[in-house]
């Protein structure tokens, strides 16, 4: 039988450790999570010091557990039952969980927010589970239950809840501001995106696009990413920098070992100027030490040399093995493998420099106009919106 729901108890993450600007986080969380759930129209909210509590009032928890879980700022989530602070009538809540459930071992977590209700915490376990001992034929497992029956006294009601459900955790959305999000089409940079997201900021992605060397399918790869990536914030806001003119003058004027690292000191300045215009504060990419050539410490500080804004890397210490089961876990990895060459790629040189050195970036840099060649890929920059939802559309 299928357990009736009548509320969602949503627990904070990182934000409890916030001081005086707590409040400002949990309506941020509050903001974001009635936008995710915006389809679902009688659901009710109230943000507590404790969590964030969702009555359903007959709204399907299944539909809504899916979305919730994308949420960034909960630790956890758990579909709810509440009744008066009565022991009779939360022992005969407790028994319908545990007569519903195909668990053949248990155990009672009671935890008392309203300590003027009599019983203690343990005094209400003790309680409970005699009941389920009595009219079931579950058995008290205290170390490995198959079933955890949590009570919840609050001020208001009893709340029990038998799972717990993982939360996205992070901080909400937008709290921290915004951040441009290099991304490439590949396996990385999704995750960077991702993880730029759950520390709370909203990020905007910039995209280098070669046409005709780089094809339409691998545009629509990155839209597709960016479209996986809009449910974490409601939407993307999707800038594709026309790159090919600017590229083949690199490749003209410049040895082909120093080709990656002045292509991406001119990515890096497109994107400083740009972030300038959008007035944000911070840059952020999928580079991970080490991992090619353009990512060698001696790489990663020539490159970042050119860009005033900010430039965070939060895939810089992590393995590949890791990069790949997060992308597999969000739902990325399968489109990030398509075999449609980004700008990176299609144009790769055979013995790139590990060791670049920054006087012999200014000399290839000096024997051709780079600057004009910046100004006309920003002025030809297509800005589109893309949601979780809807097609694209052009917005600038």
């Amino acid at each position: 039988m299928e357990i009736k729901y009548e509320y969602i108890v949503c627990r904070y993450g990182e934000l409890v450790l916030k001081g005086k600007n707590r409040r400002d986080f949990i309506n941020a969380l509050l903001k974001n999570t009635k936008q995710t759930l915006k389809e679902f129209k009688a659901l009710t909210y109230e943000a507590r010091h404790d969590g964030l509590y969702i009555h359903l009032n007959g709204e399907d928890y299944g539909k809504i557990k899916t979305l919730l879980a994308k949420v960034f700022g909960f630790v956890h989530f758990s579909g709810a039952i509440a009744c008066e602070k009565e022991i009779d009538k939360i022992a005969q809540v407790a028994l319908y969980l545990a007569q519903n459930t195909k668990a053949e071992t248990f155990k009672v977590l009671a935890r008392r927010q309203d300590k003027r209700f009599k019983m203690t915490s343990d005094e209400i376990n003790r309680a409970i589970a005699g009941v389920i001992l009595k009219n079931t034929m579950l058995k008290v497992d205290v170390h490995k239950p198959q079933l955890k029956l949590y009570i919840t006294i609050a001020n208001d009601l009893a709340y029990l809840m038998e799972e717990k459900s993982p939360g996205a955790g992070g901080f909400p959305v937008g709290i921290n501001g915004r951040a441009l999000c290099f991304l490439s089409g590949g396996i990385d940079s999704p995750i960077s995106a991702y993880l730029t997201m759950k520390k709370g900021l909203r990020v905007e992605f910039i995209h280098f696009a070669s046409m005709p060397y780089t094809s339409k399918q691998a545009l629509d790869k990155v839209k597709e990413l960016a479209k996986i990536l809009a449910v974490y914030e409601g939407e993307a806001i999707l800038h594709i920098v026309p790159f090919t003119d600017l590229q083949l003058a690199i490749y003209e004027h410049t040895d082909e070992s120093y080709a990656i690292t002045i292509m991406r000191r001119m990515m890096y300045r497109i994107g400083d100027e740009l972030a300038k215009r959008r007035h944000i504060k911070l840059i952020t990419n999928g580079e991970s030490v080490g991992q090619v050539a353009s990512q060698t410490i001696e790489s990663l500080d020539v490159i970042a040399k050119v860009a005033d804004t900010l430039v965070l890397r939060p895939l810089a210490m992590m393995d590949k093995s890791e990069i790949m089961t997060l992308s597999r876990n969000i739902g990325t990895y399968e489109v990030s493998i398509l075999p449609y060459d980004d700008c990176c790629t299609i144009f790769e040189p055979k013995n790139p420099t590990t060791k670049p050195k920054l006087d012999k970036c200014l000399y290839y840099e000096s024997k051709f106009d780079y600057e004009s060649l910046i100004n006309d890929c920003l002025d030809k920059i297509e800005t589109i919106k893309i949601t979780n939802e809807i097609e694209d559309e052009d917005i600038f």
